[in-house]
């Protein structure tokens, strides 16, 4: 994913995914295990790795932005706070599938108070659904025509998401903006990568090849390996503004803490 940075005197993190296999709309929207695509996925899917395996994950998504223009990107990004998800849109079958994501977000993440709200005023992280010819009119609307035309040219986004944050490193509020006709797989696929690397880990790495946030990788569900990776961002040990040796410092115990929790909620073997 992308990171663009300041705006109005914050950094601004912009992530986006690569163009992916376009499919027609549905009538009928799925969710995650109800889709061939995604369910071949969870059945290879591996589930085991070592503390170094998790640890340089870690580091290398939460840490860093693979394209930013200015702004220190050293140190720990995440909210400190209730997370509260507002969607504008109206596609119905969409937003129910948004809420569902954000659901099983919340399930999935020990120490993440993230929930949807029905009024944007009480939201500090907004999704837009748009249709796929709206796109950059939208990021336009968001960013400026400037940028808009930047991000088209070196990114080619088919959906993004940034984050506002303070001078503590603590996220403020997130923006991201879906598309709603490219089909089941990528609309999925689309929020969980937008709405995770909302939450702080805006960095893609393409030498990591167990997680979404990994531009040659697509999910379509919440992975084993992701889960570690947020889990141990929202650990209360793990503070905005950390650099990384204090996260160093920290993690084998977190880490210890954070395998426990992932093997319980998804019941995996020794």
């Amino acid at each position: 994913m992308k990171a663009l940075s300041p705006l109005s005197g914050f950094r601004l993190a912009l992530v986006a995914l690569a163009a992916l296999l376009f499919t027609g709309d549905t009538a009928t929207t799925a969710d995650a295990g109800e889709l061939p695509a995604i369910a071949s996925r969870q059945r290879v899917e591996k589930k085991s790795f070592t503390d170094g395996e998790i640890v340089e994950g870690f580091l290398k998504t939460a840490f860093g932005a693979e394209y930013h223009l200015a702004g220190r990107v050293d140190r720990i990004r995440k909210f400190d706070g209730p997370v509260r998800v507002y969607a504008e849109s109206d596609r119905a079958d969409r937003k129910a599938q948004l809420a569902r994501v954000v659901a099983d977000i919340g399930k999935r993440v020990q120490h993440l108070d993230i929930d949807m709200t029905d009024t944007s005023e009480t939201a500090n992280v907004r999704v837009k659904l748009v249709r796929d010819r709206d796109l950059y009119r939208t990021i336009s609307s968001f960013y400026g025509a400037e940028k808009a035309r930047e991000i088209r040219t070196s990114l080619d986004p088919q959906c993004l998401s940034g984050f506002r944050k303070n001078d503590n490193f603590e996220i403020e509020h997130s923006d991201v903006i879906l598309t709603v006709d490219n089909g089941d797989f990528i609309f999925l696929d689309c929020a969980y990568e937008e709405l995770l690397q909302s939450l702080g880990p805006i960095n893609d790495t393409a030498s990591v090849p167990w997680t979404m946030f990994n531009d040659n990788v697509s999910m379509g569900y919440f992975d084993v390996y992701d889960q570690y990776i947020l889990n141990l961002l929202y650990d209360p040990r793990v503070k905005p503004g950390m650099t990384v040796q204090a996260v160093k410092a920290v993690l084998p115990e977190v880490l210890a803490d954070v395998r426990a929790w992932v093997k319980r909620v998804n019941n995996l073997a020794e």
